[in-house]
């Protein structure tokens, strides 16, 4: 079993590497241990990128490594205390997304201007504001779970995002989709004029439509793919480019 969820954890970083989530050698994705022990997360110090089986640590609710080799990420509690809060999630991810923070920066609320953000919006996307500091202690990460809330994702203010899921496969894929829709806004804002975005009955229905379970998972199965055959975000089309800086990076392999 253990095997199996470090794989996973290495997959999933790989991919949000593959789609513009990385930063040097911050962020991090996690899995709820199943038997109750903590979470499977990256060891510190590595890319996204870099991340394989061998880089993933079992780390429990006070920040010990139970198994595993290497740094213990600092920011574990964001882990950690969103899976006490949260029964039904199973993963979390946690990046620094370049359009993610630059909207959430601005003050502005995730408008459903395109597919992507329907399946956030309506509820509006909580904005964790206590610090732009790094969520050290266990009393940050109950903050940060607290404004959550029931939500699928959370705006860092001036830091990142986190998303979850009952899987790291799904946290994966909402990650992908914010920052794909906060990309998409910015865009939309940069060209000008009146922008337009579905009513709340409009999104409901598309999500419904979009994104239900399955489409969920073959997304998913589709974003392995294109890690797999060595396809990045930019040439995949899955990174936005703003102002001639695309948001996408190479995948590696594991």
């Amino acid at each position: 079993m253990s095997d199996a969820i470090r794989d996973l954890v290495a997959t999933s970083s790989q991919v949000l590497a593959a789609t513009g989530h990385g930063d040097l050698i911050w962020g991090h994705a996690s899995v709820r241990d199943p038997e109750g022990r903590g979470v499977w997360i990256k060891s510190a110090e590595w890319g996204l990128e870099e991340v394989t089986a061998e880089r993933v640590q079992l780390v429990d609710g006070e920040g010990a490594v139970l198994e595993g080799d290497g740094k213990r990420h600092s920011e574990y509690p964001i882990h950690t205390e969103i899976m006490a809060a949260r029964p039904d999630v199973g993963g979390v991810v946690h990046t620094h997304s370049p359009s993610a923070v630059a909207l959430a920066s601005t003050g502005q609320p995730l408008r459903p201007v395109s597919h992507a953000a329907n399946y956030f919006v309506p509820p509006q996307v909580p904005s964790f504001t206590l610090t732009a500091d790094l969520i050290l202690t266990p009393e940050l990460g109950r903050s940060l779970a607290l404004t959550l809330g029931e939500a699928r994702a959370a705006f860092l203010v001036n830091h990142g995002l986190v998303a979850v899921g009952p899987t790291l496969q799904e946290a994966t894929v909402a990650a992908v989709l914010l920052e794909r829709a906060c990309a998409q806004q910015l865009l939309t804002h940069a060209a000008g004029g009146w922008p337009t975005w579905s009513p709340p009955e409009e999104s409901l229905a598309k999500r419904e439509h979009i994104y239900n379970d399955a489409a969920v998972s073959a997304v998913w199965d589709y974003l392995v793919r294109r890690l797999r055959a060595g396809t990045s975000a930019e040439s995949s089309g899955i990174g936005v480019n703003i102002g001639g800086s695309s948001s996408g990076v190479s995948a590696v392999g594991p």
